[in-house]
């Protein structure tokens, strides 16, 4: 079974993925080789740490042997289609887990391919980033009414619909015009509740955590100044995170910039688990590779 994206699954699913990835963590020896013989494609069209990193190690731990294949040795849709692609490289590899600039490549590959498909980012969803954020939630503030400061974007659709199907609640502040997909908002509210607001001290007001990213993602680097402008009333910064409730966490998936949508002591506040969620990367991404090859 591939895993493309949180919203092409149950909470079922969902919750089974965080628990398992909760059990890797707590008992890592208890699943170590279990992947043993098995071949996995890790395939970035985007430059990538944590994704990479976690991927590579998590495979190796499990016992899978990992194949990292980059952008321009790919051509992928370029020298050749995407269909061909994954034609190609769906009779050497027992999964294929990937990186993309478009979700449609992936859902292209996924259609000709035997073996499963796992979306490693792409311009709509963030999937193995969610169950990561899930699982630092569920250690750290289970069933939080949870607080997103930012851009309407593909890490935010993946937590969206992910938080409300574990029984959290999510307010959502960005600028007029960054709002997320109004189809994630109408399928997040199937399972919890969600409010879409432009100010950012509406959404923080009492929340058990607050979430942040980048204001500009890669691909969109043209649009820098523009954004900056129009976050600019969008820092979590200390007065933003005091709104919060007084035991309230703090996430960011990475890279931060520091300074921009988050600010230095906010990142480095004693309730700040950015890092407990980077670790938590490794651990998400374990589960989803189990989860596939069954």
């Amino acid at each position: 079974m591939d895993f493309l994206s949180i919203a092409d699954n149950t909470p079922g699913r969902i919750q089974d993925l965080v628990a398992l990835a909760r059990d890797i963590k707590q008992d890592p020896d208890r699943f170590r080789g279990r992947l043993t013989g098995r071949s996995v494609g890790l395939f970035f069209m985007k430059p990538s740490t944590r994704t990479r990193v976690s991927s590579e190690v998590g495979a190796r731990q499990l016992g899978a042997d990992p194949v990292v294949l980059k952008g321009d040795e790919v051509g992928l849709g370029g020298r050749e289609t995407v269909e061909d692609v994954g034609r190609v490289l769906d009779r050497y590899l027992d999964a294929l887990a990937m990186r993309v600039f478009d979700h449609g490549d992936l859902v292209s590959i996924a259609a000709v391919a035997e073996a499963p498909v796992i979306n490693l980012l792409s311009d709509l969803e963030h999937p193995c980033q969610a169950i990561a954020d899930l699982l630092t939630i569920v250690e750290h503030r289970p069933e939080a009414s949870i607080a997103y400061v930012g851009d309407g974007n593909n890490v935010l659709h993946s937590l969206m619909v992910g938080a409300t199907m574990m029984g959290g609640s999510i307010r959502i502040a960005t600028p007029v015009g960054y709002e997320p997909d109004p189809r994630y908002i109408t399928l997040a509210r199937q399972y919890g509740d969600v409010e879409v607001t432009n100010d950012p001290s509406e959404a923080v007001d009492g929340a058990d955590c607050v979430y942040t990213d980048v204001w500009t993602s890669m691909g969109q680097e043209h649009e820098t100044a523009q954004r900056r402008d129009a976050f600019g009333g969008f820092i979590v910064d200390e007065t933003l995170f005091a709104k919060a409730a007084p035991d309230a966490i703090f996430l960011h998936c990475l890279p931060a910039h520091r300074g921009e949508e988050v600010s230095g002591p906010v990142m480095e506040h004693a309730r700040s688990r950015v890092f407990d969620q980077a670790e938590n990367r490794l651990h998400a991404f374990k589960a989803v590779l189990l989860d596939v090859l069954g």
